[in-house]
């Protein structure tokens, strides 16, 4: 199963399917036609049923029952797409076999390592196959690894006919990294009770919160001048948007939260003295501090405008997701049978919020309860990204024990 899984991961990280926020397309980029196409082909192949892929980029497959009980129909999801933070283009995942807890020497010419010295972390994978970046682009494991495990997964319980399972319902989904992912994704067609993105970090990861979410674009407008005749002409759109950002709290900034606290987050800022636009995310688990954060920002902007008039400040802010914990607590079952699974495994489930959201956060406000499960991989979107291959077998083997576990519990009329 490790070969497979390498290979299939290798093969998937090499397609630059990284997505763009400022495309209008559906997926936004042709890389991830690309990927749709050889999955929709590799599901076919291993022997998948009802393998679809729709006009924006969705692919679907079926795993028939092969039991005579009535058992939920479940699914699991990951999406195609890799982050905006770093480039995905020319992939060329290292292979690190049996790991012996020193530096790995990413790049020889620039001079990049992964080192435990930087990431401690490392030191929990000592003996482990690893995958890694070669230093110059990230290695999308988020979430290729994903896709790789549960095609594994669906391929072994296919070679596998007498583990007695209910009908499964897998889905890649396209740019999930730009917030997309579920807008065009067909719940009724998908046709499951319940789903799962396999889109975690580290072993064990079970995650079934998510922050709600916002985004603001926030654009002042300025005067410009001659600066040696600007005296009391002049106004520096560059200088407003800095008092706006000075009235927001320092320390509730992703820099300086964990846990449970929410943030403002300044995501760029792009100006001169005539104009200047502040983009932010805002983030917060409780709903209640959710809309007060919101409302902080119309009040700053609002104090702004009465100082220097209402034309000089224009806001605009949309919500993104809300936390899924608000949908997935009253069918709680659903995250009951993975943490059982993975207990089953000897794997011991870590249950913490997600600091971001999946696809599941939205398609849980869709009607479908989506928790979240481990891949086994480490620091996404960048050049040191990596992930463990005996971890992606044990995600593997939480697929196919959750599947057994639905079935197992059915009971007959």
């Amino acid at each position: 199963m490790k070969q497979e899984l390498i290979e299939r991961l290798t093969r998937y990280a090499k397609i630059d399917t990284q997505s763009d926020p400022t495309s209008d397309t559906c997926p936004s980029t042709e890389g991830q036609w690309t990927l749709a196409n050889m999955l929709v082909e590799e599901l076919k192949a291993i022997g998948m049923e009802e393998v679809t892929v729709d006009e924006n980029g969705y692919v679907m497959a079926t795993l028939p029952a092969n039991t005579d009980k009535e058992v939920p129909t479940i699914g699991f999801l990951a999406h195609m797409d890799t982050a905006t933070d770093f480039t995905g283009a020319n992939v060329h995942p290292q292979i690190v076999e049996s790991y012996d807890g020193g530096d790995i020497l990413l790049n020889k010419d620039l001079h990049i390592v992964l080192s435990p010295s930087d990431f401690p972390e490392l030191s929990h994978y000592k003996g482990h196959t690893l995958i890694t970046t070669d230093g110059t682009t990230l290695l999308g494991a988020d979430n290729k690894a994903g896709i790789a495990e549960i095609m594994t997964a669906m391929e072994y319980l296919i070679k596998h006919p007498e583990i007695k399972h209910g009908k499964v319902r897998v889905a890649f989904t396209p740019d999930e990294e730009i917030g997309r992912g579920p807008h065009k994704f067909d719940v009724a067609a998908f046709g499951a009770k319940y789903a799962y993105t396999v889109d975690g970090g580290p072993l064990g990861e079970l995650e079934y919160e998510s922050f709600n979410a916002a985004q603001a674009k926030i654009t002042f407008k300025g005067k410009n001048v001659h600066p040696g005749s600007a005296k009391g002409k002049m106004i520096n759109s560059l200088k407003l948007a800095m008092e706006f950002h000075a009235h927001l709290p320092a320390n509730e900034a992703p820099e300086h939260t964990e846990g449970y606290e929410g943030f403002y987050h300044l995501l760029s800022c792009q100006g001169d003295v005539e104009q200047t636009t502040l983009h932010y995310i805002i983030r917060d688990f409780d709903r209640g501090a959710f809309e007060a954060r919101k409302a902080t920002i119309e009040e700053i902007a609002a104090k702004l405008q009465e100082k220097y008039g209402n034309e000089r400040i224009q806001i605009e802010m949309s919500d993104q997701y809300y936390n899924m914990r608000e949908k997935i607590e009253s069918v709680k079952e659903v995250v009951d049978i993975a943490y059982e699974a993975m207990k089953n495994l000897g794997i011991e489930p870590v249950i913490k919020p997600i600091r971001g959201g999946t696809d599941g956060s939205q398609l849980s406000y869709m009607g479908l309860p989506t928790p979240n499960i481990f891949t086994g991989g480490e620091n996404f979107h960048g050049r040191y990204e990596y992930i463990s291959v005996d971890n992606m077998v044990k995600a593997v083997n939480v697929i196919i024990e959750i599947v057994k576990l639905f079935e197992q519990k059915t009971t007959t009329e």
